[in-house]
Formats: structure tokens, sequence, C-alpha cells
């Protein structure tokens, strides 16, 4: 969803006491110029720019529903399925599976399970859909999506509300040091994948998949939703980081590659761990996102739907792969759970970045060094993304959202307060070019699957890095 910031008399204040006691985060916003419109369309596959729905497009959210976790013993599962880590033909684990045999990885999660190999391959995974089909699912969810028009604003004139989701929301996903990770108690699986070592020659395995993708998130060659697939965001990730490290960029896996993706991780730092789920975890704000901007008007945050949602985006995780990890887990506090060990904060400042439609990711430089890389979603085919090259000139963490519905004597105006699951999710960096900017998403597994409005759309933890290193003025090239 593209937006404008310019002055807004209605929406932009000076002064915390203008604004409801309720908000008292939001008052200590400074004053923003703000004021972001846009065209929502929602009609088409090409036009679905921030989506607004009620739930996750992705169309399975429990370990029960989720297909085998024997679909992801091959890293080849992009679309095609046809690639592998060293660009040979896609091949099982060892020890390799009979037709019959229980799914290894399943095994090694939960030993008492027993699954049918032959039955878990004719499966049809959500990881495996075509970006046409993920898009398809977009436009049906958008349906119900009446806005017509809309502006990101600081606050609301009156905002009349019990809490801000800003501390909450925001802290889940940036307070590293906050988050109590051990490794006691690690299921086999996570063993094996924490102890997973790369080799000429050696036959793809799930382990290994997981773990190329954590080390490409700690060296900020983001692959986008951990997922436990080698899909498009996981071997875009690979090429940036090979192109980052001046390697030749083949998007396959060589000993120099390997080199370089552990050379400045501790030997001992560990890719799954366990975390126990806090009373803070339980009390955070949590509501069902509802159809049409009237009714979500009427939340007091649109927040996190759930708290897997909330982890899945805390520990960069599709949540269908957190709740595969976890299954029968209640998510109660004190329960202790498995999720990925994120990377530690950028710490590069960044003056320019480079989104490019045609790689759909997103470059981020110091100077002339490239220091990042994000998945991306740049506008579609009917409303694309300008060309050329324009600055920051703001930057907002949650924005509210001012949604204009129908046109003429129908027309209605609803503020939407902020979120993780608003419009634009956590943050919004507005351009120069009037209706652009860069901001986060509520549908962290669609990016780059996914059609914009024009604007470069992050998940909420990528562009959280974005947002903490960029300065305002840094220059913006849309290619």
């Amino acid at each position: 969803m593209c937006q404008k910031f310019a002055k807004h008399s209605n929406y932009a204040h000076n002064s915390p006491s203008s604004y409801n006691h309720k908000y008292p985060n939001m008052m200590k916003m400074k004053p923003l110029i703000t004021a972001i419109s846009i065209a929502i369309v929602t009609t088409s596959v090409s036009a679905v720019a921030a989506p607004a729905d009620n739930t996750r497009t992705l169309p399975v959210r429990t370990a029960d529903s989720m297909p085998s976790i024997a679909k992801k013993v091959s890293l080849d599962v992009q679309e095609n399925r046809s690639s592998s880590i060293d660009g040979r033909a896609p091949v099982v684990a060892t020890p390799a599976l009979k037709p019959n045999s229980p799914d290894r990885m399943t095994q090694l999660i939960d030993e008492k399970q027993e699954v049918d190999v032959e039955t878990a391959q004719q499966a049809v995974s959500a990881d495996n859909m075509t970006v046409e089909e993920l898009a398809r699912k977009d436009v049906q969810s958008d349906s119900t999506d009446d806005i017509s028009e809309g502006q990101a604003v600081a606050a609301p004139t009156a905002a009349i509300s019990d809490a801000s989701p800003a501390d909450t929301s925001i802290k889940s996903i940036e307070d590293v040091n906050g988050k109590k990770h051990t490794t006691l108690n690690l299921s086999n699986y996570a063993k094996q994948v924490n102890g997973a070592t790369w080799t000429p020659n050696m036959k793809v395995n799930s382990a290994m998949t997981i773990k190329m993708q954590a080390l490409l998130d700690w060296n900020h060659a983001s692959p986008g939703a951990i997922d436990g697939g080698w899909g498009m965001n996981s071997k875009k990730a690979l090429i940036n980081f090979q192109t980052m490290k001046g390697l030749p960029a083949t998007g396959k896996m060589d000993q120099k590659t390997w080199d370089a993706l552990n050379k400045n991780i501790p030997a001992n730092k560990p890719v799954l761990v366990t975390y126990t789920i806090t009373e803070d975890d339980i009390k955070t704000n949590f509501a069902s996102t509802p159809a049409g901007s009237e009714a979500k008007s009427k939340m007091k945050g649109l927040y996190y739907q759930d708290i897997k949602e909330m982890l899945g985006e805390r520990f960069h995780m599709d949540v269908r792969y957190l709740d595969k990890l976890n299954k029968n887990k209640q998510y109660k506090a004190g329960e202790t759970i498995t999720v990925l060990n994120t990377r530690a904060p950028l710490k590069q400042r960044i003056n320019r970045v480079v989104a490019n439609k045609a790689d759909k990711t997103l470059y981020a430089y110091n100077g002339d060094k490239l220091v990042a890389t994000y998945p991306t979603t740049i506008g579609s085919d009917a409303t694309p993304s300008p060309q050329g090259s324009f600055k920051i000139i703001n930057k907002v963490k949650m924005p509210w959202y001012k949604a204009t519905v129908g046109k003429g004597a129908d027309k209605q105006i609803h503020m939407l307060p902020p979120g993780p699951n608003s419009p634009v999710g956590v943050v919004w960096m507005g351009l120069s070019k009037p209706s652009y900017g860069i901001h986060g998403s509520p549908k962290p597994e669609g990016i780059s699957r996914q059609a914009s409005a024009g604007c470069v759309r992050l998940t909420n933890w990528d562009v959280l890095e974005v947002y903490a290193n960029i300065e305002n003025g840094a220059t913006v090239e849309l290619k």
C-alpha cells in the first residue's frame, strides 16, 4: 500500500497533552510531516499493495493440517522443485527413505509419529505454491477490503484506545537482549540442525536447509520468513550474500561460500534454541483483525492475532514451521518451545538503497559497500513503481491509517489504529516521490510473491532493521 507524507493539519500535533490520556506512548511521538495518499485496488492480482484481511493468506496455520515436513527433506522447494544446493539433481537426505518408511525429519521431531512418505510427497505444500496461486489467494482474501484511498498519519486528533500497540509489538521484534535462549532439552532434530556442516558432494537435507537459512539471516542477507524450504527468497539470499562478499553469484553452495557464511559467526552458535514463554508474552494484546475499515477503526490496535503470529515475527519464522517444530504445545506461560536463533542488529549506516523490481530485492549500501539485502515486493504490472532516484523524507513507527471508503456523497473516513497488522505494517518511510515509500507488511510469508501498488514492502522485522540504520535524506533508487 503506497502512501505519501505531507503536512496534515488534523492529524499531526506537537503537544502530547492534546491526545487522549489512554495513549501515553503515542503522545511522545515527535511532530511528523505526514499524509500518505493512496488508492487501493483489490480487484486484480497486480494490485495487492498492503493486504488488510483478517487472516494470513497462506492456507495452513496448524501443525495437523500442514503437509508433512517430509516435503522439506529436499532443499528444492521452490515452485518447480527443480534445484538443489550444489546444482545436482535433487536427492533425499541420508539415510534414504524407503517408500513406506517414516519421514526421518518428522521422526526426529516426534519419534512417535509415523508418516507415509508416498502420501506426504503427493501432498501439495503451501511452500510449493506458484506465485500466481499465492497472489490469487491474496486477492480472494482482500475481496472484503473496502478502502478506496488512504493516508498514513502520526496519530488522530483524539485517539480513543486503552493502550498503544507500539511498545509491545516493536519490542517483541527488536528486543534481542530480552529473549532468553538456551540449548537445553533440544530435540534430536534441533541438534542435527545445529551440528550440520556442509561438505562437497553431500546430499541435500532439511537440517542443512535450515542452517543455511539461519546463516544467511545472521549475515543480513535476509531469506524472509524462515520455513525449512529452499524457495525463491532463500535462493535470492544466497546469491545476494555471494555478491556482498565478492564471490561468484552462482546461487550454489561451495566451500568458499560456506567459509564466508561462517567467518564472523561463533563456531558454537546454535541455529535452533529453546525459549520459555513468559507471562509478558501471554499478556500481549491479541485480537483477530476484522474485515472492513469501519470494523478495523473500532479496534484498539491492529495487534497480532495470536501468540504464534507474534512469535513467528519475533523469531523470523513462517508460522507453519514454528507450529511444526512445536507440535502439541499449548503456548502457555512457562512452556518451552523451539525457535530460531535470530541475527544480531546490523549496526551499519545505510545511506543508499536500491529497490530492484526484477530481482524483488532491496539492496542496502553504506557508500559503495553492500551491507544488507532483503526480499521485497515492488509494484506490479498494473501499478508499477516509478524509476529514478529519490530521498527518504520521513520515518515513522506505528503510523495510524486514515482510510477512505467510497467516493463522492458516499465517501466515509475511518481511522485505523497502528499495529503489526496495519496495511503498512509497523513502519513507514516516505519518499520524496509523492505517494511512494518503504513500509512493513502484515503478511511476511507473501513477500516477493505478491504485488503492490508501487511501494516497497518488506517483512516487519526487515523494515525495522532498515529503519534503525537508514538516514533521513538517504537515496532510494527504484529500478
